[in-house]
Parts: structure tokens; C-alpha cells; sequence
């Protein structure tokens, strides 16, 4: 019944709204309930789901996009963080798999 429900909020959370939330700043960011403090959210992704940060990389405006997820139930979440420490929830989903591709060797076409 959890994963349900972590299905069903985080679905009806769309990365528009993500995206708009940290264009606008903190004080939008403080009242979307998709959003939180990075310590608390991230400590509720592993202690509700078991999943911790897998990749991470920096966006416009100084905004930090993590990928964490559960090797054991596979389920994964994306967060941004803002510049201010406010983290929103983008998206989630079922069936993660980490995977290291190489680059195909120069001059060969991919």
C-alpha cells in the first residue's frame, strides 16, 4: 500500500510545476506541499522507501537534480534543489537500473 501511495502523489506532481517552483523562488517553493527542507526529504526517501542518491548534476539557476533510488525494490525518485535548500519532488517511478555505457568509438556512427 505505500509504493501506491508514493505512486499516486508523486505521478500528479509534474516537472512544469517543478521547474515553475524553482524559477519563482522559496516562497512558492514553501508552499507546495511536494516540497521540503533537502535533510527531510531525503531522509524519508530512505527511511519510507530505501532508496538513496544514485546521480546527480546541476541545472539552471544553481538547482541541484538528484536520482535516488532502491536496488532491493527498484523504485526510484528524481528531486531539484533549489539554491535556497528547498528540494521538490519531480518524478518516480518502478524498474531502476544503474548502467555504465561506453561512448562508441570515434569515427564509428552510433
Amino acid at each position: 500500500m505505500k509504493r501506491m501511495t508514493k505512486s499516486v502523489t508523486l505521478s500528479a506532481l509534474i516537472l512544469a510545476g517543478a521547474l515553475q517552483t524553482i524559477a519563482t523562488g522559496a516562497a512558492t517553493a514553501q508552499q507546495n506541499r511536494n516540497c521540503g527542507p533537502r535533510d527531510l526529504v531525503v531522509a524519508r526517501l530512505a527511511e519510507g522507501y530505501g532508496e538513496t542518491r544514485q546521480s546527480m548534476g546541476l541545472a539552471a539557476n544553481n538547482a541541484v537534480i538528484e536520482v535516488f533510488a532502491s536496488s532491493e525494490s527498484g523504485s526510484w525518485t528524481i528531486t531539484v534543489t533549489a539554491a535556497n535548500g528547498m528540494t521538490c519532488l519531480v518524478a518516480s517511478g518502478q524498474a531502476y537500473e544503474a548502467l555504465v555505457e561506453a561512448l562508441p568509438a570515434k569515427g564509428n556512427d552510433a
